[in-house]
């Protein structure tokens, strides 16, 4: 009775330490090259912003959970297919069906790694990725305000605020406060605009993700033709029109939408008309979060299927296949996608339809090999394609 009940446990055990090895390698792999496609074109960026090494690492920390939401699917699913192809290949999957234990007493422990990387693809999904998209928007936001404070220095004019030209007489580095203030506005092509004021500084406001030019005690001198306008001020604040890198905001007053909480989607979802354009877009962000880790779940069963293909003496095809159906699973997605945004079929219906198609086809896969049946071509078929390199063979040498 000992042994039994200890089978089990040893046989799941086993199954999930050759699934998990894979698993890590992959997912180290995959992130690599993620990193490198995300760093290369992020260059140009770290050089005009000039970001020191901290800030580097803080930066590339917040990169990582949205792309664990594409290598933990991708690692999981050959993680398993890696697995069973190495215990098809050594003869372990054919000793243990010889043993009695068959295809169905192998699944839960591929259900397990499924369950736990599909959780933490969530995980990544619904919490980490929104919050280090937050504070990268935050960061990248406060390195350019300090960009722009520092390009304004003493007796020099300052040409980094788009048409605006800045020159100041005196500006405290401690306190970002500026005296004697010159500014031309060239917005309006043969009528500039001179602003002169005592003070002047920049303020920032994180929520609505902008900067303004305060000026303070001036006055602004604008030439039409033969005719001067002057105007008195006390308090000037002007917006100042910088291009804020990666995305920063879509809109002004608006953090991304892979920014926002799930509350925040369904709300401005809301407010935008769940049948309007933008309202649709929100829709897609809200909804792609729930799908993927259930995404990643489906992946890995038809991966276990892909791995059992392999066998002694076989050509393991499980990780070409694998990649195959990766790839196709995103296509499906991408098309969801286009249906969603069409609004050809309701957003939940259209992005949920690519795990309903997977699952299918991954749990008639797995019934077919719990058969012992081919599932990818028809047995007739498949001895055709068999015999064909033999018949080719005799009549070369004939």
């Amino acid at each position: 009775m000992r042994r039994k009940r200890g089978y089990p446990f040893l046989l799941n055990s086993y199954l999930i330490r050759e699934m998990l090895g894979p698993f890590f390698a992959s997912l180290l792999i995959i992130n690599g090259i993620f990193f490198l496609g995300r760093l290369i074109p992020f260059l140009n960026v770290i050089v005009d912003l000039g970001i020191g090494f901290g800030d580097f690492v803080r930066l590339f920390a917040y990169f990582f959970p949205n792309m664990l939401l594409y290598s933990i699917p991708m690692s999981s699913m050959f993680g398993v297919v890696v697995a069973f192809t190495r215990l098809a290949n050594d003869g372990e999957i054919m000793a243990l069906k010889a043993a009695g234990i068959g295809i169905g007493r192998m699944l839960p422990a591929v259900l397990v790694v499924s369950l736990a990387t599909g959780l933490l693809t969530g995980y990544s999904a619904l919490v980490l990725n929104p919050a280090s998209e937050q504070a990268m928007q935050e960061m990248m936001f406060n390195l350019v305000k300090e960009k722009v404070s520092k390009g304004v220095k003493a007796r020099e004019f300052s040409e980094g605020l788009g048409d605006y030209v800045i020159y100041a007489d005196q500006v405290n580095p401690a306190t970002g406060q500026w005296a004697g203030v010159y500014m031309a506005d060239m917005n309006i092509k043969g009528t500039p605009m001179i602003t002169l004021a005592r003070r002047g500084h920049i303020t920032s406001d994180l929520a609505n993700m902008s900067l303004s030019l305060v000026l303070e005690e001036g006055s602004i001198h604008r030439a039409v033709g033969a005719t001067t306008q002057t105007i008195l001020f006390k308090d000037y604040e002007l917006d100042i029109p910088i291009r804020l890198p990666l995305g920063l905001k879509e809109k002004r007053g608006r953090l991304s939408k892979k920014g926002m909480s799930m509350a925040a989607l369904q709300e401005n979802a809301r407010q935008a008309g769940l049948t309007s354009e933008e309202g649709i877009k929100f829709l897609i962000e809200y909804y792609e979060r729930l799908v993927l880790p259930v995404g990643c779940f489906v992946l890995s069963l038809l991966g276990f299927v892909f791995g059992l293909k392999a066998g002694v003496g076989k050509k393991a095809i499980g990780i070409p296949l694998a990649l195959l159906a990766y790839v196709f699973y995103w296509i499906l997605v991408s098309l969801a996608n286009v249906l969603a945004e069409n609004q050809v079929l309701p957003v939940a219906m259209a992005l949920w339809l690519p795990n309903l198609l997977v699952l299918l086809l991954a749990l008639y896969l797995i019934s077919r090999a719990a058969r012992e049946k081919s599932f990818l071509l028809g047995s007739r078929l498949s001895t055709l394609l068999a015999l064909w390199p033999k018949k080719k063979k005799k009549s070369r040498e004939s």
